[in-house]
C-alpha cells in the first residue's frame, strides 16, 4: 500500500531565504560604498579631508616638493586608514553571511531535490500498487465471466449436498468481501496517488525556485569574497604606501633643514648687505642735506625742510597678476612643529607669468638659484630711501628666469617669470619687502 511522503513544504524558510538574500545584498552593496548613508558620511569626510589637505599645502609653500608631496600623502593615508580598515572589517563580515547564506540555500535544495526523488518513488510505487489492483479486479471479473456469474440460485442448483452448499456460501462471501476491499483500496490508492502528484508538483516547484535562489546566493557570496579581497588589497597597498612615504619625510627631513639653515643664512646675509646700503645711503643724504644747509646759510636762504616719514601705503605696485595665495606672517609649520616666519607674499602666479617691478629703483642682485640657498632665482630691487627714513627694498623669488639682471629698473618694467625653482611646492611669486634689510608685511608699502 502506497503512503504520501511525511515532509511537509518549506514555504516559510524560502520566504526566509529571500529575507537573508536581501540582507546579503545590502550588505555586500554597502561595503562597495553604495549605501546612501554611507556615503553620506564618506563624503563629508572626504571634503574636510580635501580642505585639510589644502591648507597643510599652504603650510608647506616654502618646503622641497617632494618633502612637502610625501608628507601630504602620509597625512592623507593617515587620515584614510581608519576608514580602509572599517570597509575591510565590514567586507569580511558581509563575507561571512553571504557564504552561511550560500550554505543554507545549497542545503535546502539538497533537502527538496531529496524530497522530489521520494515523491517521485512514492508515486511510481502508487502507479504500481493501483495497476496491480486494476488487474486483480480484471481477473477476477474474468473468472467470474468465465464460470458464468455467482449467485444464490446456481449455488442451490449445482449443490450436491448441504455441505457442499455450505461451502459454496462460504466461497461466494468470501469472493465478494476480497473484490470488495479490492476495490476500497483501489479507491484509496488513487486518491493517495493524486496527492503524491500535487505534491510532487509541488517540491518541483520549489526545487526550481532554490535552484534560482542557489545562484544568487553563489553571487553574492563570490561578489562578498570579491570585495573582501579588494578591500584587504587596498588596505596592504595604503599600509605600503604609509611605510613608503614615512620612510621618505624620514629621509628629506635632513636635506630639508639643511636647505632651510641656507635660507636663513642667505636671508641673514641679504639683510646686512641692505642693512649697510641702507646705512651708507643715510649718511649720503645726511652730508647733502648739511651741503645743501650750508649753502642755504652763506645765501641767506631758509634751509628747506622734508616731511617725517609717515603712512607708506600704495607706494607699491601688484608686482604680478594673481590672486594672493599666502600672506606675511607667522606660521606653524607641520612637519618640524614649530612656529616660523613666513617673511612676504605668495601669489598664485602660473609658472611663466610676467614679473613687473613695483616701484623704480636699482637691480642690485640677481641670484641663479644655485646660489641662492632655496629661493630660487632670485630679483632684488633697491628703491632707496623713502621720507628720508628708511631705506625699501623688494625680492622677487622662486622665478624661472630674469629679464633684467643689473641697472635701474622703471615702475611696471618687466623685470622676470614666475616660476618654482628653489624650496618650492609649485608655481608662485614669493614677494618680499625688506626695510633696511629688515622683512615686513608688503601689505603696508602695496
Amino acid at each position: 500500500m502506497s503512503h504520501l511522503p511525511t515532509v511537509p513544504l518549506p514555504a516559510r524558510r524560502s520566504t526566509r531565504f529571500r529575507l537573508v538574500s536581501m540582507v546579503v545584498g545590502v550588505a555586500v552593496a554597502s561595503t562597495l560604498g553604495l549605501a546612501p548613508v554611507s556615503s553620506a558620511d564618506t563624503n563629508g569626510d572626504k571634503k574636510k579631508l580635501d580642505a585639510d589637505i589644502v591648507q597643510l599645502r599652504l603650510a608647506l609653500e616654502d618646503t622641497s616638493k617632494v618633502l612637502a608631496n610625501a608628507f601630504v600623502e602620509l597625512h592623507r593615508i593617515r587620515a584614510e586608514l581608519p576608514g580602509a580598515q572599517k570597509v575591510l572589517t565590514e567586507a569580511d563580515a558581509a563575507q561571512v553571511v553571504a557564504d552561511r547564506h550560500n550554505a543554507d540555500v545549497a542545503t535546502a535544495l539538497a533537502v527538496a531535490r531529496a524530497n522530489e526523488a521520494k515523491a517521485a518513488d512514492e508515486l511510481a510505487r502508487n502507479s504500481r500498487d493501483t495497476q496491480a489492483a486494476q488487474d486483480q479486479l480484471g481477473n477476477m471479473a474474468r473468472d467470474a465471466y468465465q464460470q458464468g456469474g455467482v449467485s444464490g440460485l446456481s449455488i442451490a442448483l449445482e449443490a450436491t449436498s448441504p455441505e457442499d452448499f455450505t461451502n459454496r456460501l462460504v466461497m461466494m462471501d468470501t469472493v465478494m468481501r476480497v473484490r470488495g476491499a479490492t476495490l476500497r483500496g483501489l479507491d484509496t490508492m488513487r486518491a493517495e496517488g493524486r496527492a503524491v502528484e500535487a505534491h510532487l508538483v509541488a517540491v518541483r516547484q520549489q526545487v526550481a525556485a532554490l535552484k534560482v535562489e542557489a545562484e544568487t546566493a553563489l553571487a553574492q557570496a563570490n561578489a562578498a569574497r570579491d570585495v573582501a579581497a579588494a578591500a584587504k588589497t587596498k588596505l596592504d597597498l595604503m599600509n605600503e604606501a604609509q611605510t613608503a612615504y614615512a620612510a621618505t619625510v624620514a629621509a628629506k627631513k635632513a636635506t630639508e633643514i639643511t636647505n632651510i639653515k641656507s635660507m636663513q643664512a642667505q636671508s641673514n646675509a641679504l639683510a646686512k648687505i641692505l642693512a649697510a646700503r641702507a646705512k651708507a645711503a643715510r649718511e649720503k643724504a645726511a652730508r647733502e642735506r648739511a651741503a645743501r644747509a650750508a649753502a642755504a646759510r652763506a645765501a641767506h636762504r631758509a634751509v628747506p625742510q622734508y616731511a617725517p616719514f609717515g603712512s607708506t601705503n600704495g607706494f607699491l605696485s601688484l608686482p604680478v597678476n594673481a590672486p594672493v595665495s599666502s600672506e606675511f606672517g607667522m606660521r606653524f609649520h607641520p612637519i618640524w612643529q614649530q612656529w616660523i616666519l613666513h617673511a612676504g607674499i605668495d601669489f598664485a602666479a602660473n609658472c611663466g607669468t610676467p614679473v613687473y617691478a613695483a616701484a623704480a629703483g636699482d637691480v642690485i642682485m640677481a641670484t641663479p638659484e644655485y646660489a641662492s640657498g632655496g629661493y630660487g632665482n632670485r630679483l632684488v630691487i633697491d628703491h632707496g630711501l623713502q621720507g628720508g627714513a628708511v631705506d625699501l627694498t623688494t625680492t622677487y623669488n622662486h622665478l624661472t628666469s630674469f629679464v633684467v639682471a643689473s641697472g635701474h629698473v622703471a615702475r611696471g618694467q618687466l623685470v622676470a617669470y614666475s616660476g618654482t625653482t628653489g624650496t618650492s611646492t609649485g608655481c608662485h611669486l614669493h614677494f618680499e619687502t625688506r626695510q633696511d634689510g629688515t622683512p615686513v608685511n608688503p601689505r603696508l608699502w602695496l
